[in-house]
């Protein structure tokens, strides 16, 4: 009887714990945020100091000329001279992407023996918003 006991007191203990620690989470109360000021966005110096911290950041650029989907098959077939059809039409603007989202439509040019995009229609931020939904 007496290792019944000791059980016993064993779980009282763990109980008296586990109560003292609740109460201990119930005096703790919510303790006020500090939050930076709002800036007016009309002020130039703050937004241009913003705006520095992220200029140097990498992204990644690409034109995209078509694509198409072909099976593994016809991927190990290709060799010099294969010819794969895309899904544009020959004269279509090539797609500008940053980072994987479309930003512009362009054209290619060459200049100084280098290829090159001008780009002839910018996408809206409210059409790219919409994309992304």
């Amino acid at each position: 009887m007496s290792e019944e006991g000791e059980g016993l007191d064993d779980w009282g203990a763990a109980m008296a714990e586990q109560a003292e620690a609740e109460a201990a989470e119930a005096e703790e109360q919510a303790q006020p945020a500090e939050l930076d000021e709002l800036i007016d966005s009309a002020s130039g110096s703050g937004d241009a100091r913003k705006l520095d911290t992220i200029l140097d950041i990498p992204v990644t650029i690409s034109m995209e000329v078509g694509r198409t989907s072909i099976s593994i098959r016809n991927l190990l077939q290709l060799n010099q001279g294969s010819v794969v059809e895309l899904d544009r039409v020959a004269g279509e603007p090539l797609d500008v992407l940053v980072n994987g989202t479309l930003i512009a439509h362009g054209e290619v040019v060459v200049i100084n023996d280098k290829f090159g995009i001008r780009l002839t229609d910018v996408i809206s931020q409210v059409e790219r918003i919409k994309k992304l939904k």
